[in-house]
């Protein structure tokens, strides 16, 4: 079947699907991320990054039914489970427990996740272009300030990334992240 003319491949899509990274606004910072089943993909984003695999990733995602390949829902305890669904969409990352097929290149050296439902539109926008979560980490080098503009990314992390134009929500700090099991604020 030919494509008709406005079956055009999105350009963002195409970049995720052929395994590039992928800059884009956030809630508070400029995010690099791509998909998380191309180990490939995650390991280069790594290396831009000069991060250790062993600290482990965040997913965001458009909505929670997106983060269920990755995260093992009957491990999270009933009484949990109205803190963590009522904070999303939002700012909140959990650390949820990670289901039996979710790759070792996003969990780290941990049993769980970090996973957030964005309410920020263009993001949640791209995870739904996509079809997926994509992996999410903020747009600079390890110990260097985050990124909050793409010129700011750009600069840091060079050429041979997809940049998608957008500016950041605004929020001052990144998103708070807790841990689903314990409810323990691990970043606030």
């Amino acid at each position: 079947m030919t494509p008709e003319p406005n079956d055009a491949v999105d350009p963002v899509v195409q970049a995720f699907e052929q395994g590039e990274l992928i800059v884009y606004a956030t809630e508070a910072v400029m995010g690099i991320g791509c998909d998380p089943d191309n180990e490939d993909a995650v390991m280069r984003l790594l290396k831009a990054k000069q991060r250790p695999v062993d600290k482990g990733l965040i997913l965001v995602a458009a909505n929670y039914s997106q983060l269920l390949p990755y995260c093992d829902d009957n491990a999270i305890p009933q009484e949990k489970r109205a803190e963590i669904f009522s904070s999303w969409p939002g700012p909140h990352t959990w650390l949820m427990p990670k289901s039996s097929q979710a790759p070792a290149w996003i969990s780290g050296q941990h049993d769980s996740i970090a996973m957030r439902v964005t309410a920020f539109e263009p993001l949640a926008d791209l995870c739904r272009k996509i079809g997926k979560p994509i992996v999410s980490t903020s747009a600079n080098l390890s110990g260097q300030e985050p990124a909050r503009t793409l010129a700011e990314a750009q600069r840091q992390l060079g050429d041979g990334i997809f940049y998608v134009d957008g500016d950041v929500q605004g929020l001052s700090s990144p998103s708070t992240i807790k841990d689903a099991l314990t409810g323990k604020v691990i970043r606030s």
